[in-house]
């Protein structure tokens, strides 16, 4: 399940986050070894999203499926490619 973008990975988070930036930057390779697009989604542009993932942010999911939090999940993330493949 791909987002209005099309992307598969969504990463919600701030655009003042270090810790979204972290993520970001250790996702993008991953995303782009497997031809997926990552979407960015500023959840202080929508008030729904601030009051869902206020300080849980950064936020990653892949189809819709929360993978992972504050920190990048390597192992997290290339199970659920892998689970994607199969």
């Amino acid at each position: 399940m791909a987002t209005a973008s099309g992307a598969p990975f969504v990463l919600y988070g701030r655009a003042w986050c270090h810790l979204c930036e972290d993520m970001r930057a250790e996702l993008e390779p991953v995303a782009a070894q497997h031809g997926l697009d990552v979407e960015w989604v500023d959840i202080d542009e929508d008030p729904l999203l601030e009051a869902r993932y206020d300080e849980l942010v950064p936020v990653l999911t892949l189809d819709g499926v929360e993978l992972c939090r504050y920190r990048f999940d390597a192992c997290a993330v290339q199970a659920a490619l892998l689970a994607r493949q199969s």
